[in-house]
């Protein structure tokens, strides 16, 4: 009977894990840095337990000593999008890039399950650098929206608690779920620039308040107190209906006033 030394077997999937999850979250700064939709709202890892792929290998017949060629999700990466067309987007990073190697993909997100799950599904090949070498794992990519994340979740545990066999009358709640889901992106879908404008006047909107509160406290560090209360007054009066022009107005007149006592 073969014996593994799971902490040594785990090690390469937990660097991919921590790697990829690294170099996803860049791709998302890169794109705030440029004051740009990012297509990537946020993104998580995981390392399948060792129960999980022992019950998963016994399932379907995979001998001890193949787990790491044919258990391709021991390493999984989940990238989450605000809107269904994110997809399509994170989707073609992805296969532009050059330090890993897709295998093949699924699509449940155009051919849902009969369970309701939608998610797009890319399997790579990933070279982590190891203390001996290099070392290819396998790794599994999924992406989807925030609705189909959370039905995905709510299913895992139902799944979990039922061991699989989920009675019918949940099935068919879930089935209705899901389906609720996905209207519920596709409707958010075709008001998405509406929502894309909202954010972003909502990200200027706390950025220039951000800055307004830097000065005030400089206003203050300058020993203009009495200058500095005035304007946290006047701030606190715009936070709830003020508009962004008179953010603006009110950070030009702090500014002033600081060239003039420094």
């Amino acid at each position: 009977m073969m014996v593994i030394e799971w902490k040594s077997f785990l090690t390469p999937y937990e660097q991919a894990v921590e790697e990829l999850k690294v170099k996803l979250k860049s791709i998302r700064k890169e794109y705030r840095r440029r004051n740009e939709y990012s297509p990537i709202e946020f993104v998580t890892g995981r390392v399948k337990e060792v129960s999980s792929m022992l019950e998963k290998a016994n399932k379907f017949g995979i001998p001890l000593n193949r787990l790491g060629e044919e258990l391709e999700d021991i390493a999984g990466i989940r990238i989450m999008c605000q809107f269904v067309d994110d997809i399509d987007t994170v989707v073609e990073i992805l296969r532009k890039r050059t330090d890993m190697k897709i295998l093949y993909e699924k699509d449940y997100v155009t051919n849902g399950k009969p369970s309701g799950y939608r998610s797009y599904h890319m399997i790579i090949k990933y070279p982590v650098n190891m203390a001996e070498g290099q070392k290819e794992i396998l790794a599994e990519f999924q992406i989807r929206t925030l609705a189909m994340n959370f039905w995905a979740t709510i299913e895992h545990s139902l799944n979990y608690k039922y061991k699989q066999e989920i009675p019918v009358e949940i099935k068919n709640k879930l089935k209705s779920a899901a389906d609720a889901a996905f209207k519920l992106d596709e409707g958010m879908l075709e008001i998405k620039d509406e929502i894309k404008d909202a954010q972003k006047l909502f990200e200027v909107k706390s950025d220039v308040i951000s800055t307004i509160m830097n000065n005030i406290l400089t206003l203050s560090s300058l020993g203009k107190v009495a200058e500095a209360s005035r304007y946290q007054i006047m701030l606190n009066n715009l936070i709830t209906e003020g508009e962004v022009w008179e953010f603006n107005n009110l950070l030009h007149s702090i500014k002033k006033d600081i060239a003039k006592y420094n």
